[in-house]
């Protein structure tokens, strides 16, 4: 698959690949046009959907995703009346998939480009061989960061130490939020029951599936920051991300 071939298992699965938006106008009418690309390159357009799940955009997001939706006919929109959070927003988008589209697997991304869709194609050959839960990872060999400072990069490797020692995870990139499921691994962790936002969203899901004992595989992937925009990575958030790591060390299983 990988090779942009189409004789593969998952050719006719059904996918759903859920975009959050706020205020991502601009990499929007990028993002949209590039994924369209990569799926029918590999064979994909006519059994994938993509979910825009924008949380009332002031800037247009919104009416450019509806745009998107008349021109492609795989582009559905999910209007939120507020920023209500990055952990709703896949909760909310991955509930529509489910009650809507009936997919098999639910790609989860980012709009801001900082998450390829070339490697979209890598993530099914994952699944293809049996794993549940596919992160695309910046710390595994041939993965890596452009655009980052010092400091984020020093940010990113705290919380993925705290993740792997507080937590117990075993995934290198736990914070990535370019990831694939199966229809099981989702409904296994039964997803609308985490509360967490942002990052702490992320740490949880892999959580819940590695005490689930779902079968997690890791992708190199190429993190390019954000260009167009700002990052929505707070201070709070940090705090968050600490307090809910201590929080899931005694709901860790000693077998992780």
């Amino acid at each position: 698959m990988a090779n942009g071939s189409g004789s593969t298992k998952l050719a006719n699965k059904k996918i759903c690949i859920v975009l959050p938006t706020y205020n991502e106008r601009d990499n929007l009418q990028r993002i949209v046009p590039a994924i369209q690309g990569v799926l029918r390159s590999h064979g994909l357009a006519g059994s994938a959907t993509i979910l825009v799940v924008d949380d009332n955009s002031p800037d247009g997001t919104g009416h450019l995703a509806e745009k998107l939706a008349k021109t492609y006919g795989n582009v559905q929109v999910l209007h939120r009346r507020a920023r209500l959070g990055i952990g709703s927003a896949y909760r909310q988008g991955f509930a529509y998939a489910f009650q809507k589209l009936d997919p098999d697997i639910v790609f989860q991304m980012d709009a801001d480009l900082s998450h390829d869709p070339k490697n979209l194609p890598d993530f099914l050959a994952k699944l293809e061989e049996g794993y549940d839960v596919v992160v695309g990872s910046r710390r595994v060999p041939g993965g890596k960061v452009i655009g980052w400072s010092l400091y984020r990069h020093f940010l990113s490797f705290v919380a993925n130490q705290l993740a792997r020692r507080l937590c117990g995870i075993k995934v290198y990139d736990a914070t990535s939020g370019y990831r694939a499921f199966t229809r099981r691994a989702l409904q296994k962790v039964s997803y609308s029951s985490i509360m967490s936002e942002g990052y702490v969203f992320q740490i949880e899901m892999l959580f819940k599936c590695q005490k689930e004992g779902l079968k997690i595989a890791e992708v190199p992937i190429t993190f390019v920051g954000r260009k167009i925009g700002k990052t929505k990575l707070s201070k709070s958030e940090m705090l968050n991300f600490l307090f809910t790591c201590l929080r899931l060390l005694f709901r860790r299983d000693t077998s992780f």
